[in-house]
């Protein structure tokens, strides 16, 4: 990553620490270490916004995230986000997400979040594993329920870096507003049996209710998905700047894995299920297994 990048990243991370303060462009210019001109230009140059429209956006999305979880007063939000009137926020908020503050938080919709991509992931794609840094992995096998999910699917994508040149990576922001059967949005490498003609293998959505019958935003579609045992793999915690060897370590362990140790075989016919890579608890993917039948298990043994 290169100095003006870092320079771009240290501003970044400023903000998110002090979203709740006065931000000027004289404090990020000192965190920066360049001109508050030179800082501005490297801002928007890197991140397509100004530091003020990236604070404002930032702001306005975690305003939403509190209106629907904690069901505050609009004008509170308001004030605590830094507006001056409940009127500008409630002007600002409708131009953002399409809607009215008041109205989002009787029937939290799904809006397009704005999700602070940090700049150094767009320099940070490797295609090898180091295999002398290669971290331990965590295994374990769990049990999803029967489930539906809210699915947006791209055009012939079959993995992240494609998905989010097809469908956008701002997609994020929308699924981050949903509510989700585990918590979190999800990222799914579909089976045959779940494509549609035309369309990628892999999808980003979140996983709903069996009986879910609540609305799906436009251009979505939804599956239904079974119950099915997966084994679990987990990296260690990472430094961002280093998520794609996470990521690749964690994937090579899964492939070397053989689950007939476990009693097990790989069942292709449920999705692989990707979760968002955070530094703090280690990258997570999913893969779904079956029991292997009596035969399968004495032949093994022989």
């Amino acid at each position: 990553m290169n100095e003006q990048m870092e320079a771009v990243q240290r501003m970044q991370e400023y903000i998110e620490g002090h979203l709740e303060e006065e931000l000027t462009l004289t404090q990020l210019s000192e965190v920066s270490l360049y001109s508050p001109w030179h800082s501005y230009r490297l801002f928007k140059n890197y991140l397509g916004a100004t530091p003020a429209e990236y604070i404002r956006k930032l702001r306005l999305t975690r305003s939403a995230m509190r209106l629907k979880q904690e069901q505050c007063l609009v004008s509170d939000v308001a004030y605590e986000c830094g507006f001056g009137s409940v009127d500008g926020y409630t002007r600002a908020f409708y131009k953002e997400f399409g809607c009215n503050p008041g109205d989002y938080v009787k029937d939290p919709v799904p809006i397009a979040l704005f999700i602070p991509y940090g700049v150094k992931f767009k320099e940070l794609r490797k295609d090898v594993v180091d295999m002398e840094n290669l971290q331990s992995v965590f295994v374990q096998v769990i049990r999803k329920p029967e489930r539906k999910a809210i699915i947006k699917r791209g055009i012939c994508a079959e993995d992240y870096f494609d998905y989010c040149s097809e469908v956008n990576c701002d997609i994020w922001g929308i699924l981050t507003s949903m509510d989700s059967l585990c918590g979190e949005p999800v990222c799914l490498w579909l089976p045959e049996r779940f494509k549609t003609p035309g369309t990628s293998t892999y999808v980003q959505g979140v996983e709903v209710e069996s009986d879910y019958a609540g609305g799906i935003p436009e251009g979505f579609d939804i599956i239904s998905l079974p119950a099915s045992e997966y084994l679990v793999f987990q990296g260690e915690p990472f430094r961002e700047e280093d998520y794609s060897q996470a990521i690749l370590s964690v994937q090579y362990s899964m492939n070397q894995y053989d689950p007939a140790v476990i009693g097990y075989e790989w069942d292709d016919d449920s999705p692989r299920i990707q979760l968002e890579p955070r530094g703090e608890r280690g990258y997570i993917e999913l893969r779904a297994i079956k029991a292997l039948n009596v035969h399968c298990q004495s032949d093994r043994i022989k």
